[in-house]
């Protein structure tokens, strides 16, 4: 139902929806035909795998060199954010992932993110980034994902098949042991509420949190969703998904009441009241990997391996198409790639794109930030645009 419609069935009594709603599933529908690059040269870092939008000019962002970085989109100043060291105490990672998750709480005063040690979790105050805390002790490995629950309690994913539980209370007494660093504040070392295994997962990739039904979801590797009940902390269901390769990002829309999870070549969506699959779409660019998938009203954004980002109406049933008619589809930038002896030896005879990896929309719906880099492992670069 367009504008048009909605004015001529509310002037004889037929449509009491809200306007606000209509206006804003119809910015998302047309929306992605009008956006144009801006692309953001942001140094020698590798592969930009996690970002949040922190005010209506920045974006925070976290890299596979472990470097968690605020940019200002319209002066193009770059603030790196000290890492946040954990205990003696803690384990080390073993060859370190990088940052892959940012999370800020529903009141907007504090981020989460990967400490330093890729096994721990480092919680920021915002707007200011002064450290708060370190949680330690609840993975032996990679954190991939993280989700708050309220303004207190977040909960990480990692590759050791393990969920844990922290509680995050900004305020001095609540410090379990100080740290001190010459180059950031005193920060506290906390340790998980709890930890809970969850089973029949291989490596947990992404979570996602609805608050209304207060369940959890953990996609895992081995292509199963795991819902878990946040009032008592039981694994309440575990179901197999129908595409069993790289499952390795989800979104909630709680709107629709549907999860979305990219794989390899589709993007499949399960309800969130049956945790049943409803339907499962292939991938416009087939067998590239989906990297990053987010819902914006009744429009889906899948961020692919190859450099693209699609969108899907979930309303028409298809993807989205220009006024060509052909599919809309936002194509990533050159970015910049690392000419070292790697490159030259494997890589120098044929062309990468900038995998997708990260993408998120600010406030006003009207404002797509993507990130990401080379897909292959061995290949050090990046890749940042604004698309408005």
């Amino acid at each position: 139902m367009d504008i048009l419609k909605y004015l001529q069935k509310r002037e004889v009594g037929l449509y009491y929806g809200a306007p606000q709603k209509l206006v804003a599933e119809n910015l998302a529908q047309q929306m992605p035909g009008l956006l144009h690059e801006k692309e953001y040269a942001v140094g020698q870092i590798n592969k930009i795998f996690t970002s949040a939008w922190v005010s209506d000019r920045q974006v925070v962002f976290g890299t596979k060199c472990n470097k968690l970085i605020v940019l200002d989109l319209l002066s193009h100043q770059m603030v790196q954010i000290p890492s946040l060291k954990s205990s003696d105490e803690s384990v080390p990672a073993d060859c370190p992932c990088g940052i892959h998750s940012i999370a800020i709480n529903p009141s907007k005063t504090l981020l989460a993110t990967g400490a330093e040690n890729t096994n721990d979790v480092a919680v920021y105050r915002l707007p200011t980034f002064d450290p708060v805390c370190t949680g330690e002790g609840g993975h032996g490995d990679w954190i991939f994902d993280t989700k708050w629950l309220d303004d207190e309690y977040l909960v990480t994913g990692s590759r050791d098949d393990k969920l844990a539980l922290w509680c995050v209370k900004d305020t001095e007494d609540c410090d379990i042991s100080r740290m001190k660093s010459l180059q950031v504040p005193e920060y506290s070392i906390k340790k998980p509420t709890l930890i809970k295994k969850c089973h029949q997962a291989e490596k947990v990739r992404a979570l996602a949190y609805n608050d209304f039904s207060n369940e959890l979801a953990a996609l895992s590797l081995n292509a199963q969703l795991h819902i878990w009940d946040t009032r008592t902390w039981k694994q309440v269901d575990s179901r197999k998904l129908p595409h069993p390769r790289e499952n390795v990002c989800m979104a909630l829309s709680k709107d629709r009441k549907l999860y979305a999870v990219g794989s390899q070549s589709h993007v499949t969506y399960i309800d969130t009241n049956s945790q049943k699959v409803i339907t499962s779409v292939q991938s416009r660019q087939r067998g590239c990997g989906i990297r990053s998938v987010s819902f914006n009203e009744n429009v889906v954004t899948i961020g692919t391996g190859a450099g693209a980002v699609l969108f899907y109406d979930l309303t028409a049933g298809k993807y989205l198409e220009c006024s060509c008619g052909h599919a809309c589809m936002l194509n990533a930038g050159k970015g910049w790639l690392l000419h070292d002896d790697n490159y030259r030896d494997y890589f120098m005879d044929q062309e990468y794109p900038n995998a997708i990896y990260a993408h998120c929309y600010d406030d006003s719906g009207t404002k797509l930030f993507t990130a990401g880099g080379p897909l292959p492992a061995g290949l050090w670069g990046n890749y940042c645009g604004l698309w408005q």
